[in-house]
């Protein structure tokens, strides 16, 4: 396998299918006068008492539909989605509705030139959200629909380029009950406009300048999900206390963004100021820092009733190329803030510069991983053209899982796998990404699923070269030594991996795969007849991997209901010959069911004989590289002790989009020629005592874990067996959860260490002494030849299970540590969460801020 060659054939599949995508958005959409349907995705298909469709209403038929995650949809018109805080009837509204009829056509043709597509939208910048298809939209338990298109990720990366922000609040006497309410959710509001592609800053004032995060004082942090509710979290504790001057505040931003400037900063710079009134002489603070040019915009929201300073508030804005707002109550902060993204979209609207946005990986309703793709519309009228006017936002979203497809599981090898990030580092598509946990029976998305570095995932990258280059979009090779695991990180394996990564064209993301080497390097192939391999492709043991894509069957509509094992028989009888299959995949598949012929043959003989029954096998089953398996079960479901075992329930144990089966990966690392003993229930009890004799403690490492926020007791285990046979895997031997935790309020995310096992194959036989009290007794450890096996005979002369403790395999949680270098930046590892963006700062004692300084404020802020 030629890995350098491979990842740009991936990288080079992914660019077409995204650009195709991709062009869907790239709409030249003329906004028309046409025929007004108006149909309220709150409000289809609802009748009055009469048995009339009410206003906005009207029939709307909706068929479930399997590519559409089996919703209820209507492929042959849009509905219209506004949030409860917009009045539905609003004139920009109808208006817009009215215009925007237009994309029905467009979008009806666009899912018929690509039936792989799946949401189409346009968000309007006055409120409301044309979906396609049409859905009929479900309000929460309140009867409110707060989704607002305005505020999604997608909208605002479209409607603006990145920003360097600085918001100064007021926290003067003045500004105390309700008005600090309003001045905190505003402060909020603004905290959700930003993205990854931001950068931010607040700073409150009173008579002098504070920072609300000591941490941060004098420059900006990236404004990711961890510092915007970092910032959050500060904000609430924010109080009120004497009299208030802007113009220090004003003079601190404008140095710090002149600062960030200076050292190559492209981005829009503003400063959002928060306050109830301006009172001094504030003119010379724009004098010296912003004119003539004005390149940081002013942005003001005067809080509260009283207007007596309304117009120097008014005067701040409108003279510094800013927007200024009256924020009267809670419910007027979430349209005021808005305005300010569309001051920041004239300059790109006037310029026509209408740059196609990849968004970071987010979960639609079904819990699916999605990419959006979009692109600013804006007004093409010419009596309003130099105006700047925003329209809105196209749209459509783009499964993570079909960009992976993209790159077949068969390619790669037991245990190698590929993998998406984006210019920011954040993981898009990872196999060891888990972006959900358990809350009681329930599955949940984990807060910060979208901002897991690929440093957590690839943490055996120490110095971060794999990161560093796919982040510059290089494209190059890397190999490291890694500890790896399987069985949800239960079972640690040593490899060797070669990475191979590329930038993917016209995107910000890179794309990035792994070949381990040995058997990773090579595949092997083969060549029969169809016809001789489709007889034994039909053999009644044989199936293939469901989740692979062996054959494509979401592009024509007729094909969606094919399992893919019915679209190769298919394909390969005639009957389909316009599917689009694999056809390395399809010949692999072919050659493995003709080699692997006779032992189904053999298996068949040993149940007619009985043979295998008599033994205790249950079932027989292999599997190959191209997904192929074969299962022969001797026993009934019901006398079966492994009665899940390779049942569709078992996906740990089968071929899937993600990984090999577990066997099969430790199986591949097995010594050719020797058994391998695989125990996927951990049902039997362990002893530290006999563990320190033949295993060797290996730190493992989760960085996408969620930890308890309180306190558990645990039950005891059992004592052990006198003499029984224990794998060479100690985790074969754990209580399947010794640690009985009691129901939890909450979790949040975090990182944990926790102990892996390794087996000294060197260690033949050992034996020793155990003592307990008076008591002694010997027990002797010898490795059975040929396999992962140990056996452990114990003199039974005393009963010492209480004397030994056994082993917890339950994570500990890892703290953060901050590093401290005389000549380099402080930050927390793992790096995932920068304390300081630019400049660095430095441990340096000519500094303000002494190293002893900066540590006690790093205690209070962690």
């Amino acid at each position: 396998v030629d890995g350098t060659s491979l990842v740009q054939e991936f990288s080079d599949e992914i660019e077409k299918m995204l650009g195709s995508k991709m062009n869907v958005s790239l709409l030249d959409v003329f906004f028309h006068f046409s025929q007004f349907d108006y149909f309220n995705s709150m409000l289809i298909n609802t009748m009055d008492e009469e048995g009339n469709y009410i206003e906005l209403g009207g029939e709307f038929p909706l068929e479930e539909n399997e590519h559409f995650n089996k919703l209820s949809v209507n492929t042959l018109m849009s509905d219209i989605q506004v949030p409860t805080n917009v009045y539905n009837k609003d004139p920009d509204i109808l208006n817009g509705v009215y215009m925007s009829e237009a994309l029905n056509d467009v979008f009806i043709s666009n899912f018929q030139k690509d039936p792989t597509l799946t949401w189409q939208y346009f968000g309007s910048s006055t409120g409301f959200f044309r979906l396609y298809p049409g859905i009929k939209w479900t309000p929460d338990s309140n009867g409110v629909v707060a989704f607002d298109c305005r505020n999604r990720n997608w909208y605002i990366q479209a409607a603006t380029s990145p920003k360097d922000i600085i918001i100064v609040v007021d926290v003067s006497g003045s500004m105390k009950g309700l008005k600090l309410t309003i001045a905190k959710h505003t402060i909020n509001t603004i905290l959700d406009t930003l993205g990854e592609n931001d950068f931010v800053n607040i700073i409150a004032y009173t008579d002098y300048v504070r920072y609300v995060e000591p941490c941060f004082k004098g420059t900006l942090v990236q404004a990711d999900l961890d510092n915007r509710e970092h910032f959050k979290l500060l904000v609430e504790e924010l109080q009120v206390k004497g009299e208030g001057k802007v113009k220090k505040a004003m003079k601190e931003s404008f140095r710090v963004l002149n600062e960030v400037s200076i050292n190559g900063s492209l981005c829009n710079q503003a400063i959002m100021l928060i306050t109830d009134g301006a009172m001094e002489d504030f003119q010379s603070v724009f004098e010296e820092f912003n004119w003539p040019d004005k390149k940081v915009r002013v942005f003001t929201y005067l809080i509260g009733r009283d207007m007596t300073f309304a117009e120097n508030v008014k005067w701040i804005a409108c003279n510094n190329k800013g927007y200024y707002t009256h924020i009267n109550t809670l419910a007027d902060v979430q349209e005021n803030v808005m305005e300010y993204l569309h001051v920041l979209s004239r300059p790109m609207v006037i310029n026509h510069d209408h740059d196609i946005i990849w968004t970071e990986a987010y979960m639609d309703s079904s819990l699916l991983l999605m990419t959006t793709v979009a692109m600013p519309v804006f007004s093409k009228k010419k009596e309003t053209l130099s105006h700047g006017i925003l329209l809105g936002v196209v749209g459509t979203d783009v499964p993570l899982l079909e960009v992976m497809m993209l790159a077949p599981r068969y390619k790669l090898g037991a245990h190698g796998y590929a993998f998406v990030i984006t210019n920011n580092g954040y993981i898009l598509a990872h196999p060891d990404l888990r972006p959900l946990y358990k809350d009681g029976k329930k599955l949940k998305p984990k807060p910060n699923y979208n901002s897991v570095d690929l440093s957590e995932a690839e943490w055996e990258d120490t110095e971060e070269i794999l990161r560093t280059a796919m982040v510059k979009g290089e494209t190059g090779t890397l190999t490291l030594d890694v500890k790896t695991t399987v069985d949800k990180g239960k079972r640690p394996l040593f490899l060797k991996n070669d990475y191979f990564y590329t930038t993917i064209n016209d995107t910000p993301f890179s794309f990035g795969m792994v070949l381990t080497r040995g058997h990773g390097e090579y595949m092997f192939f083969g060549n029969v007849s169809v016809e001789e391999g489709l007889h034994d492709l039909q053999q009644p043991d044989l199936t293939i991997a469901d989740g692979w894509t062996y054959c494509e069957t979401d592009i024509d509509p007729h094909h969606r209901k094919l399992t893919q094992f019915q679209a190769v028989l298919r394909y390969l009888t005639g009957k389909e010959p316009d599917l689009e299959c694999d056809e390395i995949l399809l010949q692999q598949t072919l050659f493995d069911a003709v080699v692997t012929a006779p032992l189904e043959a053999y298996w068949t003989a040993l149940m007619l004989t009985g043979d295998g029954v008599e033994d205790g096998v249950e079932t027989a089953f292999l599997g190959t590289r191209s997904g192929l398996m074969r299962v022969t079960r001797y026993a009934g479901i019901e006398k079966r002790k492994g009665n899940k075992f390779l049942t569709k329930a078992d996906k740990e144990n089968l071929f899937t989009v993600d990984h090999f089966p577990i066997w099969y990966r430790l199986a591949a690392e097995n010594k050719p020629g020797q058994f391998l003993y695989y125990v996927p229930d951990d049902d039997i009890n362990k002893s530290k005592h006999f563990y320190d004799y033949v295993f060797s403690l290996v730190a493992l490492y989760d960085y996408q874990a969620m930890c308890k926020n309180s306190h558990h007791h645990s039950s005891g285990a059992r004592p052990l067996l006198s003499v029984g046979v224990f794998s060479t895997n100690p985790h074969w031997s754990a209580v399947s959860n010794p640690h009985r935790q009691k129901k939890v309020e909450s979790m949040v995310p975090c990182n944990t260490e926790y102990p892996g096992f390794i087996y000294d194959t060197t260690i033949r036989e050992t034996n020793s002494i155990i003592k307990c009290g008076r008591c002694q007794k010997m027990f002797v450890l010898q490795q059975i030849m040929n396999s992962n096996l140990v056996m452990l005979v114990v003199q039974a002369d005393c009963d010492c299970s209480r004397q030994f403790a056994p082993i917890t395999l339950t994570p500990k949680e890892v703290k953060y540590i901050l590093h401290i270098s005389p000549n380099s930046s402080w930050f927390c590892h793992p790096n995932t969460y920068y304390l300081f963006h630019s400049p660095p700062v430095v441990c340096d004692k000519e500094r303000p801020y002494s190293c002893m300084h900066v540590l006690q404020q790093l205690k209070s802020a962690f």
